[in-house]
């Protein structure tokens, strides 16, 4: 079994990390719930690898939002990082972000993999439950509800009953 640690950062990414992932919590400015995808019972934020492609880990989040989910994003924030620590490895870096979701298109098959995910919206307060990722997860959540709140205005403490956008 690998043995891997994770700790939550409110800060910038330092130099010497490298960072692997860029996810997000997607939030619909009309319902405050924020986008939890469900891969066959597995869920995940949306959000990916950063490319060649991408200027910057707001482009990896745009990208992947809408290559995953159909999901546009129109405004995002950094909150953080994840810093992972795994036997035999450097220290890398996983960085969350939070993102207003503008509209969603119809669902279709990610290029990468060709799974189509099904789009569980779900409170902030949930989300951590719904993705089993712990304490790490909780204090994710709620640096996205202070950011979402804010800057954006969004009520993310009084959100519409959860449900799938399909």
């Amino acid at each position: 079994m690998t043995d891997v640690r994770y700790f939550w950062h409110e800060a910038s990414v330092p130099a010497d990390l490298d960072v692997t992932q860029v996810y997000g919590y997607l939030i619909c400015p009309d319902t405050a719930r924020v986008l939890v995808q469900n891969d066959a019972g597995t869920f995940n934020l949306p959000g990916g690898s950063p490319e060649a492609v991408d200027d910057g880990i707001e482009a990896t989040l745009i990208r992947e939002a809408f290559e995953e989910n159909q999901v546009r994003v129109t405004a995002s924030a950094y909150l953080g990082y994840q810093e992972v620590h795994r036997s035999g490895m450097a220290p890398y870096a996983q960085v969350r972000m939070v993102g207003l979701i503008g509209s969603f298109a119809e669902r279709r098959p990610d290029p990468d993999g060709g799974r189509v995910y099904r789009r569980l919206m779900t409170s902030l307060a949930e989300a951590p439950q719904v993705l089993g990722w712990g304490e790490q997860a909780v204090a994710q959540a709620k640096a996205a509800a202070r950011v979402a709140e804010e800057l954006w205005g969004v009520a993310v403490g009084k959100p519409t009953p959860a449900e799938y956008v399909d």
